[in-house]
């Protein structure tokens, strides 16, 4: 019961429009320095317009729309999950076009039109599969402070098994959905970004590059996709299985990436490991890597 309870907990605070309000308050932080210092009043703006459109008006459709329908807070009925997202869709749009109108930070604007973009597949993905919105939506803001701040970034990435484990032991999603939801949305917004700078010329300078990114990216996803795969895949001793494909990663980031992807790994697995011996046997990755 406990478990249940702290899992919900995760799962409330990680409901997309609440864990941007802290993940973009970074982000528009970060967009607010310059040669001259902190600029307040852009920052102030920033914030103003990414705290409407991609906080505020999606979660109070998602809430008129679950007492509409007597459901619970996540709408976990996957038919009642289109007007949600089509209003989500329409607030970014509404957000990008205020940033474009007003000329306000490429980076912001751009990513605001990756969010609309983004859950336009997740809507269209939905028409047939209940992929993990949850999950979805932590990785696109994750991603942008990826490109923005590397590593440091990159470090956000440990709440993806947390959300998977929280997910998951609901009965919210399928292993597959929740680990699929952050794997697209992390690559979707990293070359959305670099495609829509492209497109639209407008460069943001002092960007982590579109292959560094990608690094730290699969150095966030690997061991959850790993233990996923496993997950519906049945092996005999998939413990040393399990360590034997860690090993490997490991080994491969330490020769072929910077130290700081390898160190984001490293901290992504140990926090996927200690979050399924905390499961213990009602999470499915804990009898993985006991081979039980």
């Amino acid at each position: 019961m406990e478990k249940l309870k702290i899992a919900d907990m995760v799962s409330t605070f990680t409901n997309p429009p609440i864990i941007t309000i802290p993940l973009f308050l970074i982000i528009c932080a970060v967009l607010s320095f310059d040669a001259n210092g902190f600029d307040l009043s852009k920052f102030i703006v920033l914030e103003l317009v990414s705290l409407v459109f991609a906080s505020i008006l999606p979660m109070a459709i998602i809430l008129y729309w679950a007492k509409k329908l007597n459901t619970d807070k996540d709408i976990s009925n996957r038919g009642d999950r289109y007007t949600p997202l089509v209003v989500g869709i329409v607030s970014y749009f509404i957000g990008f076009f205020i940033c474009l109108a007003f000329n306000l930070d490429y980076f912001l604007t751009l990513l605001l039109l990756c969010y609309a973009v983004n859950t336009g597949v997740v809507l269209l993905i939905t028409t047939r599969w209940k992929i993990s919105v949850h999950t979805t939506g932590m990785s696109g803001p994750v991603a942008a402070l990826i490109l923005l701040l590397g590593p440091i970034g990159a470090a956000f990435g440990v709440f993806y098994p947390i959300m998977i484990w929280s997910r998951v032991l609901l009965k919210k999603h399928t292993m597959a959905q929740a680990v699929c939801g952050a794997v697209q949305g992390f690559f979707l917004t990293v070359l959305e970004m670099y495609l829509y700078m492209y497109l639209f010329n407008m460069w943001v300078p002092g960007l982590v590059s579109l292959e560094m990114s990608i690094l730290y990216i699969l150095a966030i996803i690997a061991t959850p996709v790993v233990l996923g795969i496993l997950s519906y895949i049945h092996v005999g001793n998939s413990k040393i299985v399990f360590y034997l494909i860690e090993t490997v990663f490991v080994v491969m980031f330490l020769l072929f990436a910077p130290i700081s992807v390898a160190l984001i790994y490293i901290i992504i697995s140990l926090t996927s490991v200690l979050i399924s011996y905390y499961a213990g046997h009602d999470f499915v990755w804990y009898r993985i890597i006991n081979n039980s």
